[in-house]
């Protein structure tokens, strides 16, 4: 038995696009907005829970649920950015001196850069 040709094409289909857009800009790109917010969220609902379960009123523990989100995002942007700006500029730091020594590799100044001891 033999399938017709017509059988055995395949469509693919595109994967959909989940970009998420605020303001003009695509927040999905941004570094660590996803892990703050996520981690924002979570640890809001969960203290937003475990207020309403220990004193039983709503507006309360909606208000100590919202500023828990808050301080938990705010909390975790600030140094996740900052670690994320330091990361990237040392590894700019890093590709110029790969670009140095691989202009300088087998010549001259390299011998005497390595004859003084000094790195490039």
């Amino acid at each position: 038995m033999t399938e017709s040709k017509d059988k055995l094409d395949f469509d693919f289909e595109e994967e959909e696009d989940k970009s998420v857009y605020l303001y003009g800009r695509d927040v999905t790109k941004i570094p660590c907005f996803k892990d703050s917010f996520f981690y924002g969220i979570s640890t809001g609902i969960a203290v937003g829970f475990l207020a309403f379960m220990k004193t039983s009123r709503p507006q309360l523990a909606t208000h100590i649920g919202f500023g828990t989100f808050f301080a938990t995002t705010v909390g975790y942007w600030f140094p996740c950015r900052y670690n994320w700006s330091k990361r990237k500029f040392d590894f700019a730091k890093i590709q110029a001196i790969m670009k140095k020594q691989a202009i300088y590799e087998g010549t001259e100044l390299e011998r005497e850069i390595k004859a003084k001891g000094l790195d490039v």
